[in-house]
């Protein structure tokens, strides 16, 4: 009797593979067994007597057309075993411990079925908070070891009872080994506590149960701390102008848009476009936050108009856990639901942290006491270009593994330590990358030090030995102290990574570009990245792949007056950029009725004047960031500082799009070859976008016409030097191509040039995708070294 050993490799445990494997044994009559183990599922497989040898191959076929939702099979290896199997029955096994290959799924939304258990009064977990199944709730964000079982969770000091316990041993249910299966007589539990921490009792106060005091306290315009899946969030009613004003107040969150959680997609409707696919999205399991661009009339319940200012998206998710639809269910409008930190600080995730830190935000706290082992955000797309693309990867998609193009399966183990802001890591090996959830900005020393921990319980979890490490080339980022610690205290290799060429090798990782496919042409924009020639870049045109680039082009090079002030102060850039243009006496006094001038001339332009003509605290930068910032500190755009990053630009894409028309030329950029390359030059828009705005030119179609010139003005150069380098592929990657009009307009022109262009979905094209470029390289160079 043939008998065969099947390994299967990919997100397969934690996601009910075993009894899909058992069910399918039995549908096609083999005996065996299957277990986890450190590198996937293991199955031993045969026909039952008198079976037709046929039937493993199709039950390899029916494993790949019947996986479980919340899996993902990249691998189905198959070999003989020596000797038949002594067994006439399939079983499944206990998890065997062996060293890790495999990953962990994503925290995953509420599946339909336990949705509706929760809804119906007839069911055991009516309204019990924590309901979940095999195809649905938190993985990462409890998880302490691998193989993925009860006992290396945090739910483990959560015995189960005997009916979940039956449900757990059957391997018909749907919650066969569902690791964090419990019910209202086994689990975790979830009480209500005011800002001193004294608990409420909800019958006292005429309600059934604490979730449902806390809703009807948001009615009230109260504000609420509430423990989720993967951290806190602060809550209170959208609608309610005072309460959202108080938030923004409290948490010292000024300007950024806040992110909305509504009951169902009617309500979403009621205030935005929602097709099929953003459907689709908010609907699955990843269940992120979505932007979705503003219905210009709605019936519905005004939103407080502090919730995004200057923005026309709205950032909306639905309910991804059983406490969240349940805190909803009443209502018909959205709830702010924002990280429950002070601005800028890491989420709190455990009970006492959220006391000492949240007592102040909250009027009250909805706790329970399953223990968050993994801090995870939530998850931002945007849809770009005709497919979601991720802002910030994290719950629903992080730590699932990215596979890896040829060329990378024999790389030895990496680690990445991305950049400053939007800091990932990532390790890589046996031809896959595995990004951590976004941890946020390491200017930030509590991130800092959430860096370290996340990144050990990551080395420990998937027992990674990383045997180079690499960082961005900025001497002073924090990531780069920190790789270069590690690097020195265990005697590693360390490479320096190019902040563009990694931005780069970022997107052809995520486009599945072979090691040795060559080299393609990169547009790479965004605020800053150290050069190797130690200058400031940030609008670069590469031509490289994995192991090097050349850089071929970039935006002029203009002063930022202050250093990084002038990243919180657009006029400053302004400023720099009206002096590069010509000057900025003579074109103030060419446009003495424009208001930003005027407002301009009452700053200490003389003193950032001197620093500029002295090179003193004003380095040159080629920043994309930096002159989309002078162009909305032109347009008003921004004021004293900015509150948030990228928020000047943001808020110029806001009025663009009032007036974005396909058919717009643009203000134009000229573009000269000099020594360092194809330098294109901005001084020339700002004499037609200072006249447009002296005749009173709508501010909307001044700012449509500067994102239509640099756009055109790219993609003209970049389908020159394709055509002159053979290129027929363009990358594009930075935090810049986070504006949408710009995404756009770039990849069309070039498509219509006949040209392919690779954009990136796995990953952010901010710096939030940097460590994959970073480990990519590392291991390209590592191969290559031999």
């Amino acid at each position: 009797m043939h008998a065969e050993l099947i390994r299967v490799r990919g997100l397969v445990q934690g996601v009910g593979f075993r009894p899909t494997v058992w069910r399918l044994a039995q549908t096609h009559a083999l005996v065996g067994e299957v277990l986890n183990d450190g590198e996937g599922v293991l199955i031993r497989a045969q026909p039952a007597a008198g079976g037709d040898a046929s039937a493993l191959d199709a039950f390899c076929d029916a494993l790949r057309a019947e996986c479980p939702p919340l899996a993902r099979i990249d691998a189905i290896e198959r070999s003989a075993l020596d000797s038949p199997l002594s067994t006439g029955s399939f079983i499944i096994r206990a998890s065997d411990a062996s060293e890790v290959h495999t990953g962990i799924v994503p925290d995953a939304a509420t599946c339909p079925d336990c949705a509706a258990e929760i809804r119906d009064p007839a069911n055991r977990r009516y309204h019990y908070p924590f309901t979940n199944c095999t195809h649905c709730g938190p993985r990462l964000t409890i998880v302490k070891g691998i193989p993925y079982d009860r006992a290396k969770t945090s739910m483990a000091v959560f015995p189960m009872c005997p009916r979940c316990a039956a449900e757990y041993a059957n391997p018909a249910d749907r919650r066969f080994h569902a690791q964090p299966n419990a019910c209202g007589d086994c689990g975790p539990s979830v009480w209500l506590v005011d800002s001193k921490g004294e608990r409420l009792d909800p019958a006292g106060l005429g309600d059934p149960d604490a979730v449902a005091t806390a809703s009807r306290l948001l009615r009230e315009g109260r504000i609420l701390a509430v423990k989720g899946i993967g951290g806190f969030h602060l809550a209170c009613d959208a609608t309610n102008a005072a309460s959202v004003a108080e938030l923004r107040r409290r948490k010292r969150r000024f300007g950024k848009p806040f992110a909305l959680m509504a009951r169902d997609l009617g309500v979403i409707r009621a205030y935005c476009h929602v097709g099929a696919d953003e459907a689709a999205l908010l609907q699955s399991s990843a269940a992120p936050i979505l932007l979705l661009d503003q219905a210009r009339s709605s019936q519905a319940a005004p939103l407080a108009p502090d919730i995004a200012p200057g923005q026309r998206a709205l950032g909306f998710m639905l309910p991804y856990s059983p406490l969240h639809h349940l805190l909803l269910q009443d209502w018909d409008k959205p709830l702010v639901m924002t990280s429950g930190n002070l601005s800028e600080e890491p989420q709190c995730i455990d009970n006492a942290d959220a006391a000492d830190r949240l007592g102040r935000l909250a009027d009250l706290t909805l706790l329970h006491d399953r223990e968050i082992v993994n801090r995870v955000d939530d998850s931002v797309v945007r849809r770009m270009a005709g497919a979601p693309r991720l802002l910030r990867r994290a719950r629903g998609y992080a730590p699932a593994p990215i596979l890896l193009p040829p060329g990378f399966e024999h790389s030895p183990p990496i680690l990445a330590l991305g950049g400053e802001l939007k800091s990932a890591f990532c390790l890589l090996s046996d031809g896959q990358a595995m990004l951590s959830q976004h941890l946020g900005d390491l200017e930030n020393a509590r991130t800092a030090r959430e860096l370290e921990v996340t990144l050990d319980l990551y080395l420990e979890l998937f027992q990674q030995a990383p045997e180079r490490i690499a960082v961005d080339l900025h001497p002073d980022y924090r990531s780069t102290l920190l790789g270069r610690e590690r690097a020195a205290r265990n005697g590693l290799p360390l490479e320096s990574v190019q902040h563009h060429h990694a931005h780069l090798a970022s997107t052809l990782a995520d486009n599945g570009w072979a090691m040795d496919a060559g080299p393609v042409l990169g547009i790479i924009l965004d605020g800053l990245g150290f050069g190797p020639d130690g200058k400031i870049w940030g609008g670069d045109l590469l031509i490289g792949d994995y192991l090097d680039f050349e850089r071929v082009a970039h935006l002029k090079p203009v002063a930022m007056p202050g250093g990084t002030k002038a990243i919180l102060e657009p006029w400053r850039n302004l400023f720099a950029q009206l002096e590069a243009a010509g000057g900025w006496e003579v074109l103030h006094e060419r446009h003495p009725s424009i208001e930003s001038l005027r407002r301009l001339g009452d700053r200490p332009l003389e003193v950032l004047g001197q620093m500029m003509a002295r090179g003193v605290n004003a380095p040159l930068s080629s920043s994309a960031g930096r002159l989309f910032d002078a162009a909305a500190a032109a347009l008003g755009i921004g004021g004293d500082s900015i509150t948030y990053e990228g928020q000047a630009a943001i808020e110029l894409e806001a009025l663009a799009a009032e007036a974005m028309d396909p058919g717009l030329e643009g203000y134009p950029l000229t573009a000269t070859k000099q020594a360092s390359g194809v330098v294109i030059d901005p001084a020339s828009l700002w004499s037609q976008l200072l006249a447009d705005l002296e005749r009173g030119v709508p501010k909307t179609l001044v700012a449509a016409h500067f994102h239509a010139g640099l756009a055109r003005a790219l993609t003209t150069l970049a389908i020159e030097l394709a055509e002159a380098h053979a290129l027929g592929r363009i990358a594009l990657s930075g935090g810049v191509f986070q504006n949408r009009i710009l995404l756009e307009s770039v990849q069309a022109q070039l498509t219509a040039a006949g040209l392919e262009v690779l954009l990136q979905r796995q990953v952010p094209p901010n710096d939030g995708g940097l460590s994959l470029g970073q480990a990519c390289i590392a291991a390209a160079r590592a191969i290559r070294a031999g």
